[in-house]
């Protein structure tokens, strides 16, 4: 991230995040929708920043803010057989759970 940027901000001050995205092509639900939350939580390790800098190359490797995410639940919510709303919900140690409805 952009070195002070509002995002940065907001995640030092609460980590927490939720990220959802519609992997279908244009508004097609194809996939079904996809949302992943947890943490994020920001990398001070040196070794860690230059090993990114090296994969990435940052415009400047000394100017922005890395954060690792640390997930707490993906849930993916998708129609089924054309009857079924499905919604599949993964947490850490936690097996995969899917839950129907009509």
């Amino acid at each position: 991230m952009m070195p002070h940027s509002l995002k940065t901000l907001d995640l030092r001050r609460d980590p927490r995040f939720a990220l959802q995205a519609n992997p279908g092509a244009g508004q097609d639900m194809g996939g079904g929708d996809v949302r992943i939350a947890g943490r994020a939580v920001e990398v001070h390790d040196p070794q860690d920043r230059a090993r990114y800098t090296h994969e990435v190359e940052p415009p400047d490797p000394d100017a922005f803010h890395l954060f690792r995410a640390e997930l707490t639940e993906v849930v993916r919510t998708y129609i089924e057989d054309e009857t079924y709303l499905a919604v599949q919900i993964w947490k850490p140690g936690e097996p995969l759970r899917t839950a129907r409805r009509t």
